[in-house]
């Protein structure tokens, strides 16, 4: 396949073996498409195809880019417009083309700065764009003739390119056509008189004499005849006026002639107003400034603002510091102004050596060390001399007092201080003697001395100088021991300066401390059966002193009770306040000790105090119950007959146990431990109480076996045992209530109430013996025990029932059960009601025929 292109091959060409079409020279859309009417641009091509032969038509559409600037047919526009032409006045300008089209074409146009021109852009029906040239403000021949403008067509291509073309305006008087007339332009009055300069300078000297000529330029108008320039004016003054002269062309000019004598320390400067008017009608005029500078001469001496200087300096001031600057002032300027500094007088030799003094800036600095205490007060003259053609000179006096700097420390001195004290020294007593001093003077050779703050000692100011630091306050060396006592010495300089010397005050103990227990009170609780020997408690007091006013010794003080002393049951270490116990306490003989333990320490005279210790014996469950009810007389069974009739839950014996432990201990619970027949007795745990569950039958056996434990509360729990063979009879018995209250037939009973009498008066006195002596040794304890400790002979139980050797208090149940026990031991029951309440006051006296068949028995009578 061949290919190959028929027309405009200038500017495309094709590869005949590829057929790529590729350009064969740059394309100029301008040229190919010079017309602006149609916005697209085509090359048509014919392609032949060779074998089979075939020809293509083909359109290349070819874009515009922005590679032509916009261009004005002329490079200069020229305009004559008439100053007399009226402001928006618009005038055409020939407008730039631009090859390009669309947004590459001439899109605006720019007119550089002016204030009498302006363009506006316009837009023509082909869409092409022309500026219009626009008058702003009216033109004025004489003052601007031409005009240079320069217009500026911008393009929208990116970037933007563009042209310019100079406008050039000629500005015309109002024209005039002559037809071969010969016309003559008469001038008219439209110029003012104008100079050339816009100020006239003058440099005259003070010296100058009155009556003196300067000349002056001259105004010019354009105008001419009588609108030209007729006379001068010159503004008010009182140093000058004008004599207005005429020039041989027939022109006006002034002089300015000097009227009163000048000086230039008032006024260096005089500005005047020279008018010039012109002749027209109306008048028009023209200003200029005239600007006077009048030229010193050598007329003022230098003077100082004070011909007595009086300045301070420090002591302490470095070399190179400024002492005063000396700044004369001379009125005169230039040379005439400028200043020499000399010493005039020296009051002193060493001033020189001291100070020195500028010639050129008047400035005194230090020079040589000062010192307030060596020398206080300096004097000295000192000249100004100007440097003109005849110098003048003025001069001062300068005193200098040196003041005190506070470069002296305060010192301090101790005089005496004594150390170690005794902490009870007696107040105001004088420990230490102060001096301070200070070199200084003033302020700064006042001083002060201090101790810190919050201390029990004072200072009191003896002589000049001279302290005495006191004691204010009691001391006590076990809250402070020994004190750092800081003596600073300040003076009142600014700043203040100070000194300080620390020194240590020691006390010295002295006996002013009792011994101190940790606790006023101890109770100790120790177990019973403990071994002899055993330590109780560690009773260690605290004693703040030192040495052997702290070696304290303890003791036991004596105590007997039960003719026992303390000292035998205790025993304590006298050097730690150990407690032991001597020997093995048995809590059902002994509960309680209530001691003092006396703590002593070795001071002269000794110190002591004593604490109050309460020994507590804890009870051990080292008691088994004893079974007390139903009683036996040989081993542990016990027979009982009941009546085979007994009806259901009746009561048919009760068990009662004792234990001597406390209460805790001493709570006793009841079980079957063996039982004939279950289902026919049931046992309460508490009571003790035995009832039957049901009635008998025939089938029952006529004896019954039961076994029964009681057992206490202790760890571990100890316990005891009781047997009853119960027998069923068919004889009735009565009912127990009779039986308490059946008549007595025994011959005693004739006596009983003379017993009853005895035995409850005899139960009153020991109510109160035992009232008082526990009256007694509740004031003897510090703190009372919360219950009363039972005695040795008696346990309460939480069945409220209480036995005492055979005495028991107890409801119905527990009376017939003492009834059946008492009588089978041969004594005689007796029960009493109390005025209150349920319950009753049980006696049991042995049977006999008189009072001395009782003195064995221990009757007691005891109430719940």
């Amino acid at each position: 396949m061949r290919l190959d292109i028929i027309s405009n091959k200038k500017y495309l060409d094709v590869n005949r073996e590829t057929g790529e079409l590729y350009i064969a020279e740059k394309i100029d859309r301008e040229s190919i498409c010079p017309s602006k009417t149609s916005a697209s641009c085509y090359l048509k091509l014919e392609l032949i195809l060779e074998n089979p032969v075939r020809i293509f038509n083909i359109e290349v559409e070819i874009l515009d880019m922005n590679d032509n600037a916009p261009q004005f047919r002329r490079d200069v526009i020229h305009l004559d417009i008439s100053e007399a032409t009226p402001n928006g006045e618009r005038f055409s300008l020939s407008n730039a083309v631009d090859p390009d089209i669309g947004s590459n074409s001439v899109k605006t146009y720019h007119l550089s700065e002016s204030e009498y021109f302006k363009i506006e852009v316009q837009t023509g029906r082909d869409g092409s764009k022309f500026a219009e040239l626009i008058l702003k403000r009216t033109l004025d021949r004489e003052q601007q003739a031409v005009h240079n403008l320069i217009l500026t067509a911008v393009d929208g291509g990116t970037p933007a390119r563009s042209g310019t073309a100079s406008v050039i305006v000629l500005t015309l008087e109002n024209p005039l056509r002559i037809f071969n007339i010969e016309l003559e332009v008469l001038d008219m009055n439209d110029n003012a008189p104008q100079f050339r300069r816009d100020a006239i300078h003058l440099d005259i000297s003070e010296a100058t004499p009155k009556g003196e000529r300067f000349s002056l330029s001259n105004a010019v108008d354009p105008d001419v005849g009588a609108n030209s320039v007729k006379t001068y004016h010159l503004s008010e003054n009182d140093f000058f006026n004008i004599e207005v002269q005429t020039g041989r062309d027939g022109s006006k000019f002034a002089d300015l002639i000097l009227s009163k004598s000048l000086d230039r320390e008032n006024q260096a400067l005089h500005n005047l107003i020279l008018t010039a008017v012109d002749g027209g009608t109306p008048a028009r005029s023209g200003t200029v400034s005239i600007i006077v500078h009048v030229l010193d001469t050598n007329d003022n001496a230098p003077t100082f603002e004070k011909s007595l200087n009086t300045v301070k300096i420090f002591e302490n001031s470095p070399i190179g510091s400024l002492v005063i600057n000396l700044t004369a002032i001379d009125l005169d300027e230039g040379s005439n102004s400028d200043i020499t500094y000399t010493y005039s007088l020296y009051t002193q030799e060493r001033t020189q050596e001291t100070f020195n003094l500028n010639p050129t800036t008047g400035e005194i600095t230090v020079k040589g060390m000062l010192n307030y205490e060596d020398f206080k007060i300096y004097d000295m003259e000192v000249i100004a001399t100007d440097k003109g053609a005849n110098s003048l000179s003025g001069q001062c006096t300068i005193k200098i007092l040196v003041e005190d700097m506070n470069d002296n420390h305060p010192e301090i001195s101790i005089k005496s201080f004594q150390s170690p004290v005794n902490e009870n020294i007696e107040l105001d007593t004088v420990i230490a003697v102060v001096s301070v001093n200070d070199k200084d003077s003033g302020d700064n050779g006042i001083v002060d001395l201090s101790i810190p703050k919050n201390m029990p000692f004072k200072l009191r100011e003896s002589s000049d100088n001279y302290y005495e630091l006191v004691v204010s306050e009691p001391l006590d060396r076990e809250k402070v021991p020994e004190y750092d006592i800081t003596f600073t010495v300040t003076d009142r300089g600014s700043p203040p300066l100070s000194d300080n010397e620390t020194m240590t005050l020691e006390l010295l103990d002295i006996n002013d401390n009792v011994p101190q227990f940790p606790q006023s009170f101890y109770t100790i609780r120790v177990m019973e059966n403990n071994a002899p020997g055993a330590l109780l408690s560690s009773l260690t007091a605290f004693d703040p002193d030192l040495h052997e006013n702290q070696y304290l010794v303890y003791f036991i003080i004596e105590k007997e009770i039960a003719n026992t002393s303390m000292s035998m049951l205790f025993s304590i270490n006298p050097e730690n306040g150990n407690l032991y116990a001597l020997k093995t306490f048995d809590y059902e003989i002994e509960k309680e000790f209530l001691f003092h333990i006396e703590a002593r320490d070795s001071g002269s005279p000794p110190l002591s105090s004593n604490v109050t210790v309460h020994i507590i014996i804890v009870d051990q469950n080292d008691n088994a119950p004893v079974i007390v009810s139903p009683w036996r007389a040989h081993g542990s069974v016990v027979e009982e007959k009941i009546p085979r009739s007994t009806d259901k839950g009746s009561l048919v014996a009760k068990v009662i146990a004792l234990d001597t432990d406390s209460v805790h201990n001493s709570r006793i619970t009841y079980q079957f431990l063996q039982v004939t027949d279950a289902t026919l007795f049931s046992l309460d745990q508490y009571n003790g109480e035995i009832r039957t569950m049901r009635m008998f039958s025939y089938r029952d056996p006529r004896h019954q076996r039961l076994v029964v434990v009681a057992k206490d509360n202790g760890q571990p729990a100890l316990s005891a045992t009781v047997t009853i063979k119960l027998s069923t009879v068919e004889t009735a018995v009565k009912a127990y209530s009779d039986m308490t209250e059946m008549p007595l037939e025994y011959d005693i009973f004739s006596d009983l109430n003379l017993y009853l009498v005895i035995g409850l008066g005899s139960v009153s006195f020991l109510l109160l013996i035992t009232i008082l002596v526990t009256i007694v040794l509740k004031c003897q304890k510090p703190k009372p025990s919360k219950t009363a400790a039972p005695c040795r002979n008696s346990v309460i139980s939480e069945r409220n029932s209480t036995i005492a050797d055979s005495t028991l208090v107890s409801n119905d149940a527990y009376w017939y059960s003492l009834f059946l026990a008492e009588t089978r031991k041969g004594k005689l029951v007796v029960r009493q009601p109390m005025p209150k309440g349920s319950r009753y006051i049980v006696s049991s006296i042995p049977r006999g025929t008189g009072l001395t068949d009782t003195s064995d028995s221990a009757a007691s009578t005891l109430q719940v």
